[in-house]
């Protein structure tokens, strides 16, 4: 067979993202924070970007909700990319004036400052929670100082890493001293912490529990081996006792907590800086940008005139004309996420009304197409724009994305987020006997007949384990908090 070259002629359709459209893509994701500092690099390559603080905007969801559908002018690049057209409609003149702002101009009034307290998400700390109960308990001065360094010798698991030998030698007081204030530090919440090892944990608390000299003591005592390999009929013909019994005390055992630290984070506190705030107005609530302290900017007029100065070498006048191209994009660009996220932002809580209103309980089923069909977008549009963005709210600062959840329909025909489903759950527990908790049939039956929500047991143990419950064997005989 012949070897030839041939030449064809072939039409075909193909999607290409342009620098400019990924750009526009990748200012989408961006929280407030990571924007922020883009916009500070590309100032700092790009001489013709100059910056200055702009004011924060309102929009009030009633006023938008009725131009949600209208074209504005500013869809997004995903369903319009950054073409031509959309050059050409678009006022690039406002931004070669000095006044003139790249963002849109809404009324604003000033309101109280931020408190910034509520920007820091951290989970309380073992050590933190143990230094507050030492600093309440009846103890003196040096045996608070005792119980510091009890505190802060305790390993990722609860216990104390230290013997109490090696304690009051470091500290220059003696054994017995340290060793009642570990014995008082071992009672705190949570019981049998700072043990020194898992048999003594688990007989202090068991003595909490008021079952000192029981049978599931005598077991921990002298039999947690055979406890470990099952042997419950060999210790049931050992104490001559039912086989039942044995097995009622391993279940208490079981109920027991081998690691005290266990439901304690020592991770670093994490700051959130909040891209939108939601408050309410009079009857009225308003959606703004978080614009406070945002760099805003412009096009620098210096470099403008030395586009049209004829003794500028066409060589720098080229460079200048570089610039300015990605200048404006990238202001453009961000325009259009602003924009974008502003309008998400106010049709997801013009859905969740009733949860500005009323709090977690009042949570709506919402998915993203639903928010899509709203503001006109497509469903991966409003997925990038409420990913990793968060919203300052009066009941608290929640990822966008918190409020897209699916639901269940209640029996007089509400449909309930699934959030508030792990809300009731949480109240229900919170609200239980300590010593007599619910088992999760029970919670169940409780939905159903106190919240008209029918949901199985086996989804109220998959929603309590999300929310970091221990189950009612192992919830017995602790205070809820």
């Amino acid at each position: 067979m012949a070897l030839e070259l041939r030449q064809h002629l072939k039409l075909t359709q193909q999607l290409v993202l342009t620098p400019q459209l990924q750009q526009a893509i990748k200012l989408l994701q961006l929280n407030r924070l990571e924007l922020e500092q883009v916009i500070r690099q590309e100032a700092e390559t790009n001489p013709l970007l100059d910056q200055e603080l702009i004011e924060p905007q309102t929009i009030s969801l009633e006023e938008i909700s009725s131009s949600n559908h209208q074209e504005d002018g500013f869809s997004l690049a995903a369903e319009n990319p950054l073409g031509a057209e959309a050059l050409k409609d678009f006022d690039w003149e406002a931004y070669f004036q000095d006044t003139g702002s790249a963002y849109p101009s809404f009324a604003f009034e000033q309101k109280e400052a931020i408190d910034y307290e509520r920007k820091l998400s951290r989970p309380e700390s073992l050590v933190s929670h143990l230094l507050w109960q030492l600093y309440l308990s009846d103890l003196n001065e040096e045996e608070r100082r005792i119980g510091e360094y009890i505190i802060g010798n305790l390993n990722d698991r609860g216990y104390l890493a230290l013997s109490v030998a090696e304690i009051a030698k470091d500290l220059s007081v003696s054994e017995e001293l340290v060793e009642k204030v570990r014995r008082k530090i071992q009672l705190f919440d949570p019981v049998g912490v700072a043990s020194l090892n898992l048999q003594e944990c688990l007989l202090v608390q068991l003595e909490h529990l008021g079952l000192k000299g029981s049978l599931a003591e005598e077991l921990v005592r002298n039999h947690l081996r055979d406890l470990e390999l099952g042997r419950f009929a060999q210790l049931a013909k050992r104490f001559e006792v039912p086989l039942e019994e044995i097995e009622a005390a391993v279940e208490i055992i079981r109920g027991l907590e081998p690691l005290p630290a266990r439901n304690f984070s020592e991770t670093e506190p994490q700051y959130i800086e909040p891209d939108v705030f939601v408050s309410k107005e009079g009857e009225e609530w308003i959606v703004r940008l978080n614009d406070d302290s945002f760099p805003r900017l412009r096009i620098s007029p210096y470099y403008r005139k030395l586009l049209s100065d004829p003794a500028v070498p066409l060589t720098v006048k080229q460079y200048i004309q570089k610039k300015l191209r990605s200048a404006t994009w990238l202001i453009k660009s961000i325009e259009q996420r602003n924009r974008t996220l502003l309008k998400v932002s106010e049709s997801i809580m013009r859905f969740q009304r009733d949860f500005l209103e009323k709090g977690v309980t009042g949570l709506k089923p919402l998915i993203l197409r639903d928010v899509a069909l709203d503001v006109g977008l497509h469903e991966s549009t409003v997925s990038r724009v409420t990913t990793g963005k968060y919203i300052d709210t009066p009941h608290g600062i929640f990822e966008l994305k918190y409020f897209f959840s699916s639901g269940y329909r209640s029996s007089s025909g509400e449909e309930v987020a699934v959030e508030t489903v792990k809300q009731y759950i949480r109240e229900i527990i919170a609200q239980e006997n300590p010593q007599k908790p619910y088992s999760d049939q029970k919670i169940a039956d409780i939905l159903k007949e106190k919240y008209n929500v029918k949901i199985a047991r086996r989804t109220v143990a998959k929603y309590r384990d999300q929310l970091g419950i221990l189950p009612a064997s192992r919830r017995k005989g602790k205070i809820n908090k």
